[in-house]
């Protein structure tokens, strides 16, 4: 049975990291002390539901939940410090904490360590997420004691509404764009200022000039879509930005 901390002190560990080659020891008292933390823990590193909706939704959301009172957004999963660094790089996850559990000491502490080796995985963590104000746990979602890998409860969306649940999230951006064009940098410009998470597509060898034409009917860059609709180009981003302002 998985216990739930609500109320409780986050467990005193010390994290073994790595950082520009040099190995750096992070104390829990370090991430947590004088904060508002959103954590959410999982299986492993590079595992499906891991890196298709898990992590990238955390990361996406970031500056919503940064707009409702939280300093840090921390991922843990019993992978060593190097698994999670170049999982983050790959996942371009440049707004989470990754914290490398690879001795298990934090999950352990936290009662979530739990044996997967019918996977081939040994102990990992069970799936959770919490919200953790000057150390002190406020809230937990711990998924189902079921079989398999369940992920209902300890998803982005869940921890955001129970914050706040009148938060404004920001539309999805997708902009196609291509190297040197100076349109494109004025966009992301646009994109930075208005605290909006956009996706890049490169044209390059996968995705060309026709299959930019196909989409929006042009072949110039960049071309955006913003929440499932065509906005057009920078110029235009500019005025759909200045019409919500509006």
């Amino acid at each position: 049975m998985l216990k739930n901390k609500t109320g409780e002190q986050i467990p005193k560990v010390t994290i073994k990291t790595q950082e520009n080659n040099q190995w750096i020891d992070i104390n829990t008292d370090d991430i947590f002390s004088k904060k508002t933390v959103v954590v959410f823990s999982l299986p492993g590193a590079y595992t499906p539901t891991c890196s298709s909706s898990h992590l990238p939704r955390y990361n996406e959301l970031a500056n919503t939940f940064k707009e409702n009172g939280v300093d840090e957004i921390v991922c843990v999963s019993v992978n060593d410090t190097f698994v999670m660094n170049a999982w983050k790089q790959t996942q371009e996850s440049e707004n989470i904490f990754m914290l490398p559990d690879g001795n298990t000491d934090f999950t352990k502490a936290m009662g979530m360590l739990v044996n997967k080796s019918d996977l081939g995985f040994g102990d990992r963590s069970w799936r959770y997420s919490m919200l953790v104000k000057n150390g002190i746990i406020e809230k937990m979602f711990i998924e189902a004691e079921v079989e398999g890998d369940p992920f209902e409860v300890s998803d982005a969306d869940t921890m955001l509404n129970y914050i706040n649940k009148d938060a404004r999230i920001a539309d999805t951006a997708v902009m196609f764009s291509k190297d040197g064009c100076a349109y494109c940098d004025k966009a992301i410009e646009l994109f930075n200022e208005h605290n909006t998470l956009v996706e890049q597509i490169k044209i390059g060898k996968d995705i060309t000039s026709k299959s930019l034409r196909a989409v929006s009917g042009k072949d110039t860059t960049p071309q955006i879509f913003i929440g499932g609709q065509y906005i057009g180009g920078a110029d235009e981003l500019a005025q759909y930005f200045k019409n919500k302002k509006g």
